[in-house]
């Protein structure tokens, strides 16, 4: 990787009122599981607006370029304050002053905005239990945002959509495109294991949209990287009512709500059985299938290390509910609960890439999600599952995919591909030896600011990586130079 996006789903750190420093940190240490002390001490808060933190992004030390979408949230609030960004479309006046702000943003070098809008009931929620700013957001407000583009006639969008209404949800992505007239990434485009209309209806839908001549991009989810997680920090199941009732506020509070029979009960409701539903996987996987994996070192729990919450509910005649918590408070929260390696279906994933000229991997969640998902390695998955492994997608396709294709759409004006004159961001790789250390899961590490951890994944298989003609890894180990770049307007 040479080149990153930031400020996915809509959020970020500016622009931001002095004031709403903490709370829009706290934010993060739900929605995304970054630890608070991690950013308190790891961000110098050098900058109110966008052009003054854009001016930091370039003087700090980077390994990677770097463009920057606009926070669509962090722009809501700073104009609005929070609660009325959460609870009602912007006036008049206060769409007036995000566009002008938006405008000041690409001014300074912004490549576009993003937006996370999942609902009220929020897969990503809020550090309160609240949707997301952008969660919420009226149809109006981001056409608004969307309309200064089409204007400036630069910049770009990502959007990850909820799809509960499919028609009126992927007409409004249609709506957006068009009042743009930009490029516009949709997430996500993935694959089921056993049935193929989960993603040919996306491909469908996408290939009518582009039909009509609207710019829409499908990123494909195509990452085989897994969930270990434990309670204190899981929040993936926040689109359920109660657990994201019982799973929300400090350490203590979360061990109370827990020891609530009321709460435990609603856990186990009818609204929430969809983790446990044969028919659905849920995110991190059915609960009755999750295994044990660690009781923070206490003897009489170590019977259940390897076991299956639904194991081990049938042994003790339980609902797995109750063991999964009481395992949890037993150790102070620390039990932790792995995902089991699941199937893929290459035949599908492939599909995504070889029937549509619009689709590329993605969906890396890269940084986010610490304490339990590494996402960023796709890439390097990517390359061993389809290209080497199963032969399904051909090397040349692959590269585009992975570095012309999305570099196009995003806006990078002189990356993405190797010609002369263009930038000497390139990476070479041994195929036959790709590989990703350790698999799955990853292991953790205590490298972030503050002696926070963190879930990692190593890449194994690639003699250099060079960015901006100076090499930064040299057969799988870092060079410690930072020759990254912020590009703005998508360029140095």
């Amino acid at each position: 990787m040479t080149s990153v996006v930031l400020g996915n789903c809509g959020f970020g750190f500016a622009p931001v009122k002095p004031d709403f420093r903490d709370r829009s940190m706290l934010t993060m240490t739900r929605t995304e599981a970054i630890p608070y002390e991690s950013m308190k001490q790891g961000m110098t808060w050098d900058w109110e607006t966008i052009p003054q933190y854009l001016d930091s992004l370039g003087r700090a030390p980077k390994g990677v370029n770097c463009i920057q979408y606009m926070p669509t949230a962090s722009l809501m609030t700073y104009v609005m304050g929070l609660e009325a960004a959460k609870t009602r479309p912007a006036t008049d006046a206060e769409r007036a002053e995000m566009a002008r702000l938006l405008n000041e943003g690409m001014d300074a070098g912004l490549c576009g905005f993003s937006i996370q809008r999942l609902g009220r009931h929020s897969a990503q929620a809020d550090f309160d239990g609240s949707p997301m700013v952008t969660d919420t957001m009226c149809d109006e407000d981001i056409l608004n945002l969307a309309r200064v583009l089409a204007e400036r006639d630069e910049g770009f969008i990502e959007i990850t959509q909820a799809t509960g209404h499919i028609k009126d949800d992927l007409a409004f992505v249609e709506k957006l495109a068009a009042t743009a007239k930009r490029p516009l990434l949709f997430q996500a485009i993935t694959a089921a294991t056993k049935n193929p209309d989960v993603h040919r209806k996306s491909l469908n839908w996408l290939h009518k949209a582009r039909a009509k001549g609207l710019p829409i991009f499908g990123q494909a989810g195509t990452i085989r990287s897994g969930f270990s997680f434990t309670l204190e920090h899981w929040n993936l199941y926040d689109m359920a009512p109660a657990w994201r009732d019982m799973t929300t506020g400090t350490k203590e509070e979360k061990i109370a709500k827990m020891n609530d029979p009321v709460m435990r009960e609603a856990i186990k409701s009818e609204r929430t059985m969809y983790i446990l539903d044969k028919s659905s996987s849920g995110v991190g996987g059915r609960l009755v299938k999750l295994l044990v994996q660690w009781v923070e070192n206490k003897p009489e729990l170590e019977k259940y290390v390897g076991k299956s919450l639904g194991q081990i509910a049938q042994e003790e005649g339980k609902h797995p509910v109750d063991v999964m918590v009481d395992l949890a408070l037993a150790t102070d929260l620390k039990a932790e609960f792995l995902q089991p390696y699941p199937e893929f279906n290459a035949e599908y994933a492939a599909e995504i890439i070889n029937n549509s000229m619009f689709t590329f991997p993605g969906v890396s969640d890269g940084g986010a999600h610490t304490k339990f998902f590494t996402g960023g390695a796709f890439t390097t998955d990517f390359l061993r599952w389809m290209v080497r492994d199963e032969n399904r997608v051909s090397l040349e396709e692959a590269h585009y995919r992975l570095s012309a294709l999305p570099a196009h759409a995003a806006g990078f004006r002189d990356r993405g591909i190797l010609r002369e004159g263009a930038a000497a961001d390139v990476v070479v790789y041994d195929l036959n030896n790709l590989g990703i250390e350790p698999d799955w899961i990853g292991e953790v590490t205590h490298d972030l600011p503050g002696g926070e951890w963190r879930r990692v994944q190593r890449a194994r298989g690639y003699r250099s990586i060079i960015v901006n003609g100076v090499e930064t890894f040299s057969d799988d180990k870092c060079t410690g130079a930072t020759p990254g770049k912020l590009l703005r307007h998508g360029h140095a």
